[in-house]
């Protein structure tokens, strides 16, 4: 097999025959966090772009202006968007390098679970607060 080749020696002499047809390594989910990493940096690429760009508009509109953009349901829609696929990048990145770089079992055990509870208190605070201002009228 020429890819077995490739690195000096045979890799597939170390696979099973089940692992060699399914295409997984040794954490049997690697390909999928990577493309998950990946999806969601391509979804955050115009995200940004339009997050820094109404950062703009609403600078100049001062508190009442930030409001005013905020209620419409487009601004919210989509600052709540860019808050869940932020965090969940985020919450990706971050197991990658636990489970890279943490040999204890405990400890990367530990900090996965506490890479997971966080990201997702901090996403839905972050959404419950763009919904609560969004959803309010009367706030000015």
């Amino acid at each position: 097999m020429a890819g077995d080749r490739s690195s000096g020696y045979r890799t597939s002499a170390y696979r099973t025959s089940l692992g060699r047809a399914r295409g997984l390594g040794a954490a049997k989910r690697g390909v999928g966090a990577f493309i998950t990493e990946r999806v969601t940096a391509i979804a955050l690429v115009p995200l940004v772009v339009w997050g820094i760009w109404s950062a703009i508009v609403v600078a100049r509109g001062g508190y009442e202006g930030a409001i005013r953009w905020i209620t419409h349901p487009l601004n919210a829609v989509l600052l709540a968007v860019t808050l869940v696929v932020g965090f969940w990048h985020m919450q990706v990145g971050m197991r990658v390098i636990v489970e890279d770089y943490i040999e204890r079992p405990a400890s990367r055990t530990a900090l996965l679970l506490l890479n997971l509870f966080a990201c997702v208190l901090f996403a839905a605070l972050a959404v419950f607060a763009v919904l609560k201002v969004a959803l309010t009228t009367g706030a000015v």
